[in-house]
């Protein structure tokens, strides 16, 4: 399949033929502060195991002056095209090539993004190449197992900084030399250009000295809070390099906070990019540090798993990212002087429910996805590949031992280091460590797809003692359109039993066992006095949907909030979501028990998730008719909360961000105004910029703040974050002029930016605006297909996704898309992620009735 896609078929043949050594990448960037295109000489010299043999090498460049194939000039004409360069008659052995080519700076977050800072009108430059955009900065065999060596060679403008994979040199002449790179992918090379601000340190320990390195703009550098950020590096050092037993592979670990990145963050090696949301301008809750340590710690483990030893090709990105989800958050629960020991508690209230939703839509798919070119893989950042696969890994370290578990991962590394492998060279290592066969086990949870679900089955004697007890396997059908079938699996659980005292719900007893099969009894149980309470997946284990008995039902929906420990109460929170997706309870009594129980939520983390949660509940799943009502209940609540809340703390910012979202009455938006303004205050609360912000989007949302009051609010915050706000605003205005602006700037155009779209499309779609949206469905279906075929990737993603008419919750909007899909006929990648929008509305429908029934 020639072009921009790359089957990998294509890539095995290319690496059977190809062993690549090295390249030499010279960049001429001083004219980056104008833009436009900049030169790339790329020198990469490969050896062929067949003389005469024919391949390509990738390069996406608007224009290409030369190119020299073991000494003999090749006309560009005849031999660049559909972003390859064919290269025909290859010498047995070693061979050279050298191509010269204008390249283009970008605006959409691929390859080398260019952004100017509107506070200082000066330009900043990164990379961002994974899965295959290294080919927009430099000619590349872009596939992850051929591995090579990379000297890059910059000339900047005057007083900018280089920093790259390899240690930063001190540049001559404006012109920086780094040092080749150790033997590591294409996607994981990494440039960061611009008058950067810095803070430095190191990590030392036995000897050992690694230069750490933190990167931001000049504009945010008073928000930069290099310290904290550098504790968090050095608690990932420690715990990891003892947990793999391998000291860090690269010369330098530098963390540069980027302006308008795509992602959370990047692992290249040694030069991890970050996107600078995560330099708090703002007061934000522990939260929020929580998720960034994360995301820190999560791409320091990729330096081991991804960058060291890297997959053969992406149907194993989800070793990649499963492994660094998991040894991430087990860093934060387990290292010593971790500030975030509930770690699990998070991830079982966000990425398993993230996980969850992705495993019932028609696109589900085994962990181990089969991935047969580009297209698949760039849809494949998914919650299967990240949170249930690391759900997995999680319930495989149950299985074989922890301890077991990080010996077969030291053994791994060791084995493998600087080069590619495949899932069975993890499970070799495992099984060496453990004892414990593992391809039963890796066939029915890597390689099927679906969930579970566990029901306990229990039986008591008229005094209240377990006579008997099962836990029930059911295999759900997969959802319609989905590709393999039903699959009980082995789990390894844990039974808690909870008792009600003293008004606390206490853990007074945990049984830990193998489930498998349809039926699997508990002996351990029987003879012991029925709980209040009894959870399946205690200490969340296993990767499973719950289900509660109908006594330990009623126990939790009057006393959820009382669990003494912050996870058990997150599990329950989210079963109780699950079944409110499902339609076994509706809307309007999953709204009464977040009511009745978030008061006592001391998890800051699960306060937020279930802001989100009733919030999309109330919006998509709450019965139309009653809508209204059940809004009314929440912002009610919300500004009650956000009053009795203690002065300063994390709770009461969250539901003042939680009632801004919301606000609706003409009251409550007088409220907001005055708060704005400073005629009205709240004990303890800072009305900051971000918060300023979420005020004023909501009153444009609602029509009482127009263009002069957005202008003013941006006059204050002159800054690239509020130029983002601004036009969250503008297209968030609830009038037809507002609606066609956005929607013109972002469909019928392609100048804006990545992140500036982003936010044109989060103001756009409005949940109480549904009427004036209501016309852009059919304006959807006309464009999607075209803006698809003429837009980078992640440009055309976000539209796909973001201006899918999912609030026209309807028969009719599932009729249009069907009708869509079999008369167009999509490729699968733009087929997936429309298939996947209209299963959000087709559950929606379910709930609604679901929720009507409940009347």
């Amino acid at each position: 399949m020639p072009g921009t896609n790359l089957t990998r078929e294509e890539a095995q043949e290319r690496a059977r033929l190809l062993t690549v050594d090295a390249y030499e990448i010279d960049l001429d960037l001083s004219g980056a502060q104008e833009g436009g295109t900049y030169r790339s000489v790329t020198t990469v010299r490969f050896d062929s195991a067949e003389a005469g043999a024919e391949t390509f090498v990738d390069l996406v460049a608007p224009t290409v002056h030369e190119i020299v194939l073991n000494g003999d000039q090749l006309d560009p004409s005849q031999t660049f095209a559909d972003s390859r360069i064919a290269l025909r008659g290859l010498l047995a052995g070693r061979n050279e090539l050298r191509v010269v080519a204008d390249c283009a700076y970008t605006n959409t977050g691929e390859g080398l993004h260019r952004f100017v800072d509107p506070v200082d009108d000066q330009a900043y430059l990164y990379t961002q190449f994974e899965v295959p955009d290294a080919r927009r900065v430099f000619a590349s065999f872009e596939q992850p197992d051929l591995k090579a060596t990379f000297q890059f060679t910059v000339r900047a403008p005057e007083g900018w900084t280089v920093i790259s994979n390899s240690a930063t040199p001190e540049p001559k002449d404006d012109l920086w030399v780094f040092e080749p790179t150790p033997r590591i992918s294409t996607y994981i090379t990494a440039l960061i250009v611009g008058p950067y601000h810095s803070v430095h340190s190191a990590y030392e320990k036995d000897g050992q000295s690694v230069p750490l390195g933190i990167y931001c703009r000049p504009s945010l550098a008073e928000y930069l809070d290099a310290d904290a950020i550098f504790d968090v590096t050095r608690q990932g050092f420690d715990w990891f390099q003892e947990k793999f037993d391998y000291a860090y592979p690269f010369a330098k670990y530098d963390q540069l906070f980027v302006p308008e990145f795509n992602a959370g963050a990047m692992e290249n090696a040694g030069a991890v990019t970050i996107r600078d949301q995560y330099v708090f301008r703002s007061k934000v809750t522990d939260a929020a540090y929580e998720v960034r340590a994360e995301t820190i710690l999560h791409e320091l483990a990729h330096m081991w798993f991804g960058d060291l030893v890297t997959m053969e090709w992406w149907n194993d990105l989800w070793l990649n990212e499963s492994f660094a989800t998991y040894t991430s958050i087990a860093c934060q629960a387990y290292a010593p002087g971790s500030k975030w020991p509930s770690s699990w508690t998070t991830f079982a209230n966000s990425m398993k429910t993230w996980a969850y939703r992705q495993d019932q839509l028609p696109s589900t798919h085994p962990i181990m996805a089969e991935i047969n070119d580009l297209d698949d893989v760039l849809v494949n950042f998914d919650g299967i590949t990240y949170a249930k696969g690391a759900s997995v890994l999680k319930q495989l370290v149950a299985y074989v031992g922890r301890d077991e578990f990080f010996r077969g991962v030291q053994a791994y590394f060791k084995r493998h280091a600087y080069g590619n492998t495949r899932l069975t060279d993890l499970l070799d290592a495992l099984e060496e460590t453990s004892g414990r066969d593992l391809k039963t086990w890796s066939k029915l949870w890597l390689q099927t797809a679906g969930i579970n679900v566990l029901r306990p089955e229990i039986q008591t004697d008229a005094s209240g003692v377990i006579s008997a007890f099962a836990v029930r396997q059911e295999a759900p059908a997969l959802p319609a359109g989905a590709k393999g079938e039903p699959t009980l699996r082995p789990h390894r659980i844990a039974i808690g039993l909870y008792e009600l005292t003293g008004g606390k719900l206490v853990r007074t007893d945990r049984v830990e066992l193998d489930v498998d099969g349809e039926l699997t009894a508990v002996p351990a149980l029987v003879g012991k006095q029925r709980p209040a309470v009894i959870l399946l997946n205690d200490d969340d284990l296993s990767y499973a949907k719950v289900r509660l008995d109908e006594e330990s039902l009623k126990a939790v929906t009057e006393h959820l909030g009382d669990f003494t420990e912050s996870l058990p109460r997150a599990l329950s929170w989210a079963s109780a979501w699950d079944m409110t997706r499902d339609g076994e309870l509706a809307t309007r009594d999953y709204l009464s028990l977040v009511l009745s129980g978030i008061g006592k939520e001391s998890d800051i983390g699960v306060v937020q998730s279930l802001h989100r949660q009733v919030k999309l509940a109330l919006e998509l799943y709450a019965a139309p008719d009653w809508r209204d009502t059940g809004l009314t209940r929440w912002t009610d609540a919300a500004l009650a909360h956000l009053r009795a809340a203690e002065p300063g703390s994390d709770h009461q910012l969250a539901w003042a961000r939680a009632f801004a979202a919301a606000a609706r009455t003409p009251e409550q938006l007088d409220l907001l105004d005055a708060l704005l303004d400073g005629t009205q205050t709240i004990e303890g609360l800072a009305v900051d910029t971000e918060l300023r912000w979420a005020f004023v989007e909501r009153l444009a949302a609602t029509g009482r703040a127009d263009e002069e009051e957005i202008a003013a609010e941006y006059e204050r915050d002159k800054t690239a974050a509020g130029e983002r706000h601004a036009a969250t605003a503008r297209a968030a205005r609830p009038t037809a002029e507002a609606k066609a602006e956005a929607w013109a700037s972002v469909v019928e155009s392609d100048k804006l930016p990545n992140a500036v779209q982003e936010a044109v499309i989060a103001g756009f779609v409005q949940v109480d605006q549904r009427e004036l949206l209501a016309p852009y469905t059919e304006k959807y279906f006309a464009a999607v297909k075209d803006v698809w075929a003429s837009r980078s990737h992640e440009m055309a993603q976000q539209i796909a996704v973001g201006l899918y008419p999912s609030l026209q919750i309807s028969q009719a909007t599932l009729d249009t898309t069907d009708a869509w899909l079999a008369i167009e006929d999509p490729g699968a990648a733009l087929r997936r992620l429309v298939s996947e929008s209209r299963a959000g509305v087709e559950r929606a429908l379910k709930a609604q009735a679901a929720d009507a029934a409940a009347a």
